[in-house]
């Protein structure tokens, strides 16, 4: 049983189902569950992982290695594929996911030991490919950036995937890396209708700061795309066009789509955001996503989870081909070159102790 709250300002879901791994589950009461997510804070935890790169094994996915700084997100999009990832914690795919962040403080030096090994072959990495390395907290810890630095240093090729202004922090390294052919942006962009991404992505930027962070990145000499995604079928697909439009008249030079993936807790959580959020909608999305897969809200196997199968499918593909097209957003995108790459003996990060004496301010 999942436990109901009210809607929540601030937060994209106002649920903590139960953990898939876990056999007991808190159930609150009524007025305990409303206090309980009213009241709900932003907690920040240690990650202690021992290595911030992940090696990708999906054959759909355009990458073989990601940096993920921070595991949770703060921007608490409704629909997020990550949200799963959380219940290996301990934590449900709810609050928990967009509440309790787990932080990576020595991602910096982990990144800077793993390139500076012997064995390691130079290849584009990605930032992160699950969740957003610039969410809010980064703008405190500058994980991120650290990460960045170590990799301008290098000449170390790296591509950055974000739905936050906060990138343009970065634009010196990132123009830096550029000028070697070693660094993308992308821009991830749900919809233009203001008032809907707020729902939907409720801590993450509003669509026209994206549109002006892909100009501001473009006049920096940053190659930048934008990422149609999630394209949500009977909700955001009409958009399209004008989403690509947009984008290339800001500056962009390339773009994707990816439709709508519920894996998981994910599906009951999204179904809960179309009732509070969009009533009216909600069956002619559901019914369009069976279409996609079958019969099903979501097809996990590989080629069919990103895109889906059947007429819709080819038709969403065929929209967006046509208007990539006209906005001239179709072209091969260049690789990425690690020509500049230069393997340091020792490479300077940030001091250990001053990401230390931040964590310290945020009592994590």
């Amino acid at each position: 049983m999942t436990r109901s709250l009210p809607v929540l300002r601030g937060r994209g879901t106002r649920n903590d189902p139960p953990n898939r791994f876990e056999r007991l589950h808190l159930e609150l009461d009524e007025d305990e569950a409303a206090e309980e997510g009213r009241l709900r804070p932003t907690l920040y935890f240690r990650d202690a992982a021992r290595s911030v790169l992940t090696r990708n094994r999906s054959p759909d996915v355009g990458f073989d290695w990601s940096i993920n700084p921070y595991r949770g997100c703060e921007h608490g999009c409704a629909y997020c594929y990550a949200r799963p990832g959380h219940e290996y914690l301990g934590l449900s795919a709810g609050l928990d996911f967009e509440s309790r962040i787990m932080v990576k403080d020595d991602a910096p030096e982990l990144l800077a030991k793993a390139i500076a090994r012997p064995g390691w072959s130079p290849t584009p990495l990605v930032m992160s490919g699950v969740t957003d390395p610039y969410q809010p907290i980064e703008r405190r810890l500058g994980l991120t950036r650290g990460c960045l630095e170590v990799l301008e240093r290098t000449g170390h090729p790296v591509s950055i995937i974000t739905k936050s202004r906060a990138v343009e922090r970065d634009v010196d390294l990132l123009a830096s890396l550029s000028e070697r052919e070693a660094a993308t942006v992308t821009i991830s962009v749900t919809t233009l209708d203001r008032r809907l991404q707020r729902s939907l992505e409720p801590r993450a930027a509003p669509p026209e700061h994206r549109l002006g962070t892909i100009e501001a990145l473009a006049r920096a000499g940053v190659p930048v795309s934008v990422n149609v995604a999630p394209v949500i079928p009977g909700l955001t697909d009409h958009e399209i066009p004008s989403i690509l439009e947009a984008a290339a008249d800001h500056g962009a030079t390339g773009a994707g789509m990816v439709t709508l993936r519920l894996p998981g807790a994910v599906g009951p959580l999204f179904r809960d955001w179309l009732v509070d959020h969009v009533p009216d909608r909600k069956e002619r999305v559901l019914n369009r996503l069976r279409e996609l897969h079958g019969g099903k809200i979501y097809d996990s196997r590989f080629g069919e989870r990103m895109r889906g199968r059947g007429t819709y499918a080819d038709q969403l593909q065929q929209l967006f081909d046509v208007a990539a097209r006209r906005a001239g957003l179709d072209g091969e995108r260049r690789p990425l070159s690690t020509a500049a790459f230069r393997r340091p003996p020792q490479i300077g990060v940030r001091a250990a102790e001053d990401q230390l004496d931040l964590l310290r301010d945020l009592d994590v």
